[in-house]
């Protein structure tokens, strides 16, 4: 984008008794704001290159999960019901009735969770390199493997090694992209956090539920994710009843390495009859 966005303002939001760790980039109009659901361990950091391209006229609001980035975890596990429950009282607290909202990878599903419990509180729907949870076309063991522990957020070193197999696309080339990406500004969460997500997801599948989801939705997916193959996108436009889905030249961080490609499609996609 030409324009320059309005700085970021960042936060802290109590929510049921937990204190939340919120970014809020103003927008400089007057349309529905964007709501970004981040993947799993990543702190709303990792987001930064994506929100930056966004158009300047929408307001992006971004947070970190309990127990991810600099959020507190909680006492107890959560599930997707129960944060998508929590994601409402946070933008009550904020002031905004209604958002778009955008999910990436573990992120996409709770962004599901959302669209289908609280459908007033959702207008449009943005899928990035997500699935079905529990009920998907998986990827290999060995990708899985690498996804039960936050090393990589841990090990900068580690996550170089791994990029090319973990993530794909542009990171089979450019592995020291992952480090940076991965390591310069994000913060850690908790290990104990890092189980709780593990958890959400355990059991869940929104595979029922797809076809009763009436907002429209943005399927984005990249040709070359070890994590999430094409398949699932495939599946998932089929299902939902006013899905789009666009394929990029990339891999499962492609939200991020091909940002202003993303960022244009997606704020053209939320700007649409406003």
């Amino acid at each position: 984008m030409s324009k320059k966005r309005v700085a970021t303002h960042l936060k802290w939001v109590r929510v049921a008794r937990h204190d939340v760790r919120v970014a809020v980039s103003p927008g400089t109009g007057t349309g529905i704001p964007l709501l970004l659901c981040n993947g799993i361990g990543a702190s709303l950091e990792l987001l930064e290159p994506f929100v930056d391209e966004v158009n300047p006229a929408i307001t992006v609001i971004r947070f970190d999960v309990p127990g991810a980035g600099s959020s507190p975890a909680p006492r107890v596990p959560y599930n997707f019901a129960g944060l998508a429950w929590f994601v409402t009282k946070l933008l009550d607290q904020l002031g905004y009735d209604q958002v778009d909202v955008l999910g990436i990878s573990w992120g996409g599903g709770l962004a599901q969770q959302i669209a289908f419990q609280h459908p007033r509180r959702c207008r449009r729907l943005i899928l990035v390199s997500t699935a079905t949870g529990m009920i998907m076309i998986p990827a290999r063991p060995r990708v899985l493997a690498k996804m039960i522990t936050p090393r990589r957020y841990r090990d900068a070193t580690f996550a170089m090694r791994i990029a090319a197999q973990l993530y794909g696309g542009r990171l089979r080339d450019e592995p020291e992209l992952a480090g940076r990406l991965l390591h310069d500004q994000s913060r850690i969460g908790s290990r104990r956090g890092y189980l709780y997500q593990l958890g959400a997801g355990l059991g869940w599948s929104s595979l029922p539920g797809l076809p009763f989801i009436r907002q429209s939705t943005l399927i984005l997916s990249g040709t070359d994710d070890p994590i999430i193959p094409t398949a699932n996108a495939r599946l998932m436009r089929h299902l939902l009843p006013r899905a789009t889905l666009h394929l990029f030249e990339d891999g499962h961080l492609g939200l991020i390495t091909q940002a202003e490609l993303l960022a244009r499609r997606v704020s053209e996609f939320v700007s649409a009859d406003q």
